[in-house]
C-alpha cells in the first residue's frame, strides 16, 4: 500500500524528520516542500542517495499540489526560535505563515492528518483548526511527546533502568507552563514512593523537572537549535497513525471541558489511531497538578486572545 507523507518546511527540524521517517521505513513516499525550493531539492537528493540502505521509498521535492493524497502532513514551517526567545514569543510570526499555508494544504489533501510541529505548537495547532475548519481529531500537534520522553530519560538515568520501563507524562503547554504528572509516574508499575529498592539517592523532583522544562533552552544555547529529539518524536507519532496502533501519546489537541479547560489546544495523554486523536484520557490528577494545568491553559488562552482567536 502506497503511503505518502508530506513535510512542510525543510529546516533543521523538517529535514531531520525526513531522515527519521526514511530510516523508519513506514512510508513509500516523502514529499518535501519549502519556500526555498533548492533546499528541499538538496535534501531530497541527499536522502535518495541512501535509499539502498532502507526499505523502498521515494523522496522528492515538490510544492503544495504535490501533497495530494498524503496520509500525513508534517507541518514544520516557520521562523526558528532564537536564543533567549520563548516559544510563545514566536506566535505572531508563525501564525501569519500558517494562515498562508494551511488553505493550500487543505485544498491539496483535505483528508490528511495534519501534524503540527512548528512552535509555539499549541498556538499553531489551534490556529490550524480555526483556519481550516477541520475536525479536532484531524489536526494535532507534537505537543509534549518529546517533553515526556525527556522526563522518562532523566528518571531512567536517576534510577538506572531502561527508559522504556518508565511511565511518566508532561502535560499542558509545550513550553514554560508545562506540568509534570508526578502523581501518576511509575517504573514497572510501582509509583515513585515505592521504589527505594533501587538504592539510589533521593529524587530531586524540582531539579529533574527544571532540566525537562529548560532542555530546549540549554540545547539552543549550545548548538543553536533542537532537531534530533523532535524528529524521533514525530516519527513515533506517524508510526502510531500509520499502523493504527491505538497508542497513548501526549499530543496537543483541542480541549473543551475536561478539567475545567475550554477552547484551547494543549497536551494530555490521548489515544492516537489511524483517525488521528481519538480519545483524550480523563486521568485522576492531583489537586496541584489540575490547578497547574488550568494555569497553563489560561496562559495559552491569553496568547490566543491577543492573536484574535
Amino acid at each position: 500500500m502506497d503511503v505518502r507523507i508530506s513535510i512542510i518546511g525543510t529546516g533543521l527540524v523538517g529535514s531531520s524528520t525526513a531522515f527519521a521517517l526514511l530510516s523508519a521505513g513506514t512510508s513509500s513516499e516523502l514529499v518535501l516542500v519549502d519556500i526555498d525550493r533548492q533546499k528541499a531539492e538538496g535534501d531530497a537528493m541527499d536522502l535518495n542517495h541512501g535509499v539502498s540502505f532502507v526499505s523502498p521509498v521515494q523522496v522528492r521535492a515538490g510544492d503544495f499540489s504535490d501533497c495530494k493524497g498524503s496520509r500525513i502532513v508534517v507541518y514544520a514551517a516557520g521562523a526558528n526560535q532564537k536564543p533567549g526567545e520563548t516559544r510563545l514569543d514566536l506566535a505572531s510570526r508563525n501564525v501569519a505563515i500558517l494562515k498562508e499555508t494551511i488553505p493550500k494544504l487543505q485544498k491539496a489533501c483535505p483528508d490528511a492528518i495534519f501534524l503540527i510541529v512548528a512552535n509555539p505548537v499549541d498556538i499553531l495547532t489551534y490556529a490550524a483548526l480555526k483556519e481550516s475548519g477541520l475536525p479536532s481529531h484531524q489536526i494535532i500537534g507534537s505537543g509534549t511527546v518529546l517533553d515526556s520522553s525527556r522526563f522518562r530519560f532523566l528518571l531512567s538515568q536517576h534510577f538506572g533502568v531502561d527508559a522504556r520501563n518508565v511511565h511518566a507524562y508532561i502535560v499542558g503547554e509545550h513550553g514554560d507552563t508545562e506540568v509534570p504528572l508526578w502523581s501518576l509516574a511509575n517504573i514497572g508499575g510501582a509509583d515513585l514512593h515505592h521504589i527505594d529498592f533501587f538504592g539510589k539517592a533521593p529524587l530531586d523532583r524540582q531539579a529533574i523537572f527544571d532540566d525537562v522544562k529548560n532542555a530546549a533552552y540549554q540545547i539552543i544555547e549550545r548548538k543553536g537549535a533542537t532537531f534530533y529529539g523532535i524528529a524521533l518524536a514525530v516519527r513515533r507519532i506517524c508510526e502510531t497513525i500509520l499502523r493504527d496502533e491505538h497508542s497513548v501519546l501526549t499530543v496537543s489537541s483541542r480541549i473543551d471541558g475536561l478539567y475545567g479547560i475550554k477552547d484551547v489546544c494543549l497536551s494530555l495523554p490521548c489515544l492516537v489511531t489511524a483517525a488521528g486523536r481519538e480519545t483524550i484520557l480523563d486521568l485522576p490528577l492531583s489537586f496541584e497538578e489540575e490547578r497547574a494545568l488550568r494555569d497553563s491553559a489560561s496562559s495559552l488562552r491569553t496568547v490566543l486572545n491577543d492573536l484574535g482567536y
